[in-house]
């Protein structure tokens, strides 16, 4: 009998020291891709097929193999494209082979056996049958600024970034896009992701009711983590097979098999969801990039806000994207007027001055809604003794417990540990227990007192409503929220940055942000981009509707976005109040120049866990000075920093501190990182750091 010597990959993790691939016997040639499962210790496990060795009649000399204990049948091999675009990710994010590439399947994949498997391709295969009917796909009319830049998608390769601002029909851009790839190849598929699970299902909708009637109602999938593993496997699957033509997601879908992708369509491309925290550090954005050129499809990234890395790269002086400007919006509706309400001139400890009061009360009076943005859920950040000091810190954490006093409890937003809040002072016994800062529970209430007075036009109270991570815990609570919005059931909507991304409400014509201005002086370079982004998103929410703005103009009504502040003439207030993007970017990318930092410089991060802060610095302290003495490549064009503690450095009892590597050499970054791999597993392994609990790399870590 013939033996064939099979390379598989497995999710073992970078650390371990056990590879990227680990070779097994097969009787049965298995060509690269195929799915199986083999013996890893005692269990029992999924891997990957990555190549294989010619079939020869015995095993090299002393070598002892296991054998591939089976192959999951039904299932086609994952194609050259995809394993590329896998190794491509481990490579550059410094992770295993076998890590990215498992991580990248659905979990049920791992769990069924072949039996239960061949069950379930059955049911799916029956489910997705083509039920299309050919039918045309009823258009809309596209503005002339849309039609130029879908010409010019389609006559051009790309990479694209489509600049338009909020409420320019960019989504129709994408529908018009995909639809003219479909329709050009009959096994063309279409990838569109989203940055946040909340606006998948809003897409998906639209989505299938243009693609539906043409390409079968289960021709659109969605992928992402809300989703059950049934639910996943079934949408990969049919991605996979090439029965689904479109698949939404999030960045997780970066990694869906997609053989026969034609375009790619990343919305919000500056929202920073697309960079993944745990694990393989990767940027779905980035990595879509890179897949679109390896596969030949046409990658169109979109954003009234564009990051400054995409800006920078779409300068026709760089010229590696094309940038596409919509600046109009459909229905030549006007963008929201920005109004600063400078705080230094209301009373003390107001919460909302008296002219955004007003505003608010005049809409709910006219039947018109508005939105209340605070990036803070809870009730307060910190309760606080007047008495003796104390104040409601996390046992386990370097951060304070946040007070929620819908169900009276203190809660760690970080380790998730929960208590009552005590009646009195555990410090002293004192009963004077205040409240510090707010959070959306607490605008809400504020919200519900100051407006008890104020009627609808049908002279019922105003309705106000709150919409966060801690209102949309349960199934199904997000969409139900969303609809009495839209419906027009709430009058005022309270929430966090939630509210603020994609959300195509149609009767708000009011905005405010009451509490903006600690991003100004944050220590992370990006949060006046990240802030800027979020007001401008937050301010493009109000006045979608022309024909409904055009309808309440009789009573004056123009769309607003109020900001309170306490520095109303910051140059980030100054570029939001004219719209400005373009001179903002230009600002802030001179800055970065300046300084050095993304996108002229490429960075990267170790981060070192232990029991206690000396042990995480020692460790990182002692790599550095072993890469030094090692002289590794690339070393000379890098420059490290010392490790310091993270800003909040204590986490469920565990310290964290990190250090900073930056380059003006993208490829002398990944080759010192590649060859300081292993002096990271060596150091780790020495004695004096056996306190440590983990180390991980973050290439272009969007959090410093």
């Amino acid at each position: 009998m013939h033996t064939a010597i099979v390379h598989i990959a497995l999710h073992t993790p970078s650390h371990s020291g056990v590879g990227d691939l680990l070779s097994y016997t097969s009787t049965q040639p298995l060509p690269p891709g195929t799915l199986v499962r083999v013996p890893l210790g005692k269990r029992e496990v999924l891997g990957v097929v990555w190549d294989a060795t010619e079939a020869t009649g015995e095993l090299p000399e002393g070598a002892a193999m296991r054998p591939v204990a089976g192959v999951l049948e039904g299932v086609e091999p994952l194609g050259q494209p995809w394993r590329r675009l896998v190794a491509f990710a481990a490579r550059y994010y410094q992770r295993a082979l076998g890590e990215v590439a498992l991580a990248a399947l659905p979990p049920q994949l791992r769990d069924l056996q072949p039996d239960q498997l061949a069950r379930r391709l059955k049911r799916t295969a029956k489910s997705l049958d083509q039920d299309s009917s050919e039918n045309a796909i009823s258009l809309i009319a596209l503005t002339l600024e849309q039609e130029r830049a879908r010409a010019r998608i389609s006559s051009e390769s790309g990479p694209f970034l489509l600049f338009g601002s909020t409420g320019s029909g960019k989504t129709e851009v994408y529908l018009r896009c995909v639809q003219e790839a479909l329709e050009a190849d009959p096994r063309a598929q279409a990838l569109v992701m989203v940055p946040e699970i909340n606006l998948t299902p809003q897409l998906e909708e639209r989505f299938t009711t243009r693609f539906a009637p043409r390409f079968g109602s289960q021709a659109v999938v969605s992928l992402h983590s809300g989703m059950t593993n049934p639910q996943r496997l079934k949408s990969w699957l049919a991605a996979h097979s090439g029965a689904a033509r479109i698949v939404l997601g999030t960045r997780m879908a970066v990694f869906a098999s997609l053989p026969g992708l034609k375009i790619i369509v990343v919305d919000e491309e500056h929202d920073p969801s697309y960079k993944q925290q745990e694990g393989a550090r990767y940027s779905a954005r980035d990595l879509a990039i890179w897949r679109g050129r390896e596969q030949g499809a046409k990658v169109l990234l979109g954003s009234a806000t564009p990051s400054l890395e995409s800006w920078h790269a779409s300068d026709p002086a760089v010229g590696r994207y094309v940038r596409l400007a919509m600046p109009s919006r459909i229905g030549a509706g006007a963008l929201a007027r920005v109004r600063r309400v400078d705080m230094n001139q209301q009373p003390r400890r107001a919460i909302f001055s008296a002219p955004l009061l007003a505003a608010i009360s005049e809409r709910v009076a006219r039947g018109e809604q508005s939105m209340v943005l605070l990036n803070r859920r809870g009730y307060a950040p910190v309760l606080h003794c007047a008495d003796c000091g104390w104040k409601s810190d996390c046992p386990h954490c370097s951060a304070h417990q946040v007070f929620h006093k819908t169900d009276r409890t203190l809660r760690c937003h970080h380790c998730g540990y929960t208590v009552r809040v005590p009646y009195h002072c555990p410090t002293c016994g004192s009963p004077d227990i205040h409240s510090m800062g707010r959070g959306t529970e607490q605008l809400e209430e504020q919200l519900g007192d100051l407006l008890s007075e104020v009627l609808r036009p049908d002279r019922t109270p105003a309705r106000i409503a709150r919409i966060d991570a801690d209102t949309t815990k349960a199934k199904g609570a997000l969409e139900a929220q969303l609809a009495q919005v839209h419906s027009g059931e709430v009058d005022v909507l309270v929430g966090t940055q939630m509210i603020a991304k994609g959300h195509d409400f149609r009767r708000i014509t009011l905005v405010a942000a009451v509490q903006p201005d600690g991003a100004l002086f944050s220590s992370d370079f990006r949060a006046p981009e990240r802030l800027f982004a979020l007001l401008m998103q937050a301010a493009g929410r109000a006045g979608r509707d022309a024909a409904y703005m055009a309808a309440q103009a009789v009573h004056g009504t123009q769309c607003e976005m109020w900001v309170q502040t306490f520095h109303p003439q910051h140059a980030v207030y100054e570029a939001l109040r004219k719209h400005d993007y373009e001179a903002f970017a230009a600002q802030q990318l001179k800055e970065r120049e300046e300084a050095a930092m993304p996108p002229f410089a490429y960075q990267a991060l170790v981060r070192a866990d232990a029991r206690t802060q000396e042990v995480a610095q020692g460790f990182l302290t002692a790599a550095t000075a072993a890469a030094h003495a090692a002289g590794l490549p690339g070393l000379e064009a890098v420059t490290l920093f010392p490790p310091v503690p993270l800003t909040i450095q204590r986490v469920a009892n565990v310290e964290r501190a990190q250090m900073l590597m930056e380059s003006g050499s993208r490829t002398a970054l990944q080759r010192f990182l590649a060859a300081w791999q292993p002096v990271l597993q060596a150091t780790r392994s020495a004695p004096e750091h056996k306190g440590l609990v983990r180390w991980l790399v973050d290439v272009d870590p969007l959090v410093i």
